[in-house]
């Protein structure tokens, strides 16, 4: 359908703020992205492991997570993706929020420096470390039609479906799920808005370390992404260590990497002191 002038009008009057906002937003970073992590560049002390899980490709998990705990997410064969919600263990109306996460820090990139935001505009956890860069904050999880659709019938197991029970074994349920983050899936957005998989970015070995800003109830699921272009079925384990991650300092990236992290910190500080 045609806009009218009117609504041309309004809609790029909407983008030149939209642009302004950006520049303001990006314009004041106080810190750039640091490159990837290496693989052998950030070793887990042995008396800061808390414990360690294999997850079968395909199945899920849920657990609770401590504020200053975090998780090593670890894509042990290379061919797994992990999506993974968050929600406020004290609060659970409070969760992770994809579009936030991705509109507050002018970036779909999720690395090592983001954070993750809830619907509060509080940071539930922060990438302290992440050797790979290759993750998604757009697309969303696997469903059971996707799946069917993709793969054929059979006893495949999917996301949505995942994370619903993965939910219901904290004591939510279907109406607790907001869209997912999926970590360890290469997805690029070209410059017309489509979607592209590069296959090249994930490897064997890559972690990404999560740390929880607030005490959360975490759900994970480790089912193929949606745009992953293997045409069978057969995702790899993840590793899931958590760990206790060390206090951040002063200038931690996560909490100074650009003003909006600054102010997600403010009003996390302010939660927890209330």
């Amino acid at each position: 359908m045609e806009l009218s002038p009117e609504a041309h009008a309004a809609m790029q009057a909407h983008r030149r703020r939209y642009e302004e906002l950006k520049a303001a937003g990006t314009g004041v970073a106080p810190r750039a992205m640091p490159v990837p992590t290496p693989k052998d560049g950030a070793p887990l002390p042995a008396d800061a492991v808390i414990s360690r899980e294999t997850l079968p490709g395909g199945w899920y998990t849920g657990f609770r997570l401590r504020r200053g705990e975090a998780i090593r997410l670890v894509n042990t064969e290379g061919s797994s993706a992990v999506s993974l919600l968050a929600w406020n263990a004290a609060d659970t109306s409070e969760r992770i929020n994809h579009a936030d996460t991705v509109k507050i820090q002018w970036t779909a990139a999720l690395r090592k420096g983001r954070v993750i935001f809830s619907d509060m505009g509080r940071v539930l956890l922060s990438i302290i470390e992440d050797t790979s860069a290759a993750h998604d904050a757009l697309t969303g999880g696997s469903t059971a039609a996707s799946t069917l659709a993709k793969y054929g019938a059979g006893n495949f197991r999917n996301t949505r479906d995942n994370l619903v029970l993965a939910a219901a074994k904290l004591g939510l349920d279907r109406r607790d799920i907001p869209p997912c983050v999926t970590f360890f899936a290469p997805v690029i957005v070209g410059a017309g808005g489509s979607f592209t998989w590069n296959a090249a970015a994930r490897s064997a070995g890559d972690f990404v370390d999560l740390r929880a800003e607030l005490d959360l109830l975490v759900a994970v699921s480790a089912c193929p992404h949606p745009l992953d272009p293997a045409p069978d079925y057969a995702p790899g384990p993840v590793e899931i260590v958590r760990f206790r991650a060390p206090t951040p300092a002063a200038d931690d990236l996560c909490r100074t990497a650009t003003a909006e992290a600054v102010r997600g910190f403010e009003n996390t500080d302010r939660y927890l002191a209330g």
